[in-house]
């Protein structure tokens, strides 16, 4: 019986290892045209960063910009543009920003 819970346990954690070792962290550019006063900025990168899985948001005023680094197994890129939406920021992704880090 103590044999099998810590094959079971050993299996379990290889498996809890395989999985979180597949996440990948994915690096987006968003285009927020509706930026148009200095704490614009400061409102996106507050909605982004409520975001589940969100682990870096910078924002770009001059460029009307958000640039955001997320763990793709807990959010998507719908989530993340529903975020800037609902913060009053209608944004779009910059399709060639679009990068996954191992």
């Amino acid at each position: 019986m103590l044999k099998s819970i810590i094959l079971t346990t050993s299996f379990l954690t290889a498996l809890s290892t395989s999985i979180v070792s597949s996440a990948a962290i994915q690096h987006v550019t968003f285009e927020v045209a509706g930026m148009t006063c200095s704490s614009c900025p400061i409102t996106v990168k507050k909605a982004l960063s409520k975001v589940k899985g969100v682990q870096q948001v910078t924002t770009n005023f001059k460029l009307k910009q958000a640039f955001v680094s997320f763990d793709d197994t807990q959010t998507t890129l719908q989530k993340l543009t529903d975020a800037t939406a609902n913060a009053g920021y209608p944004s779009t992704i910059n399709n060639t920003s679009l990068k996954k880090t191992p």
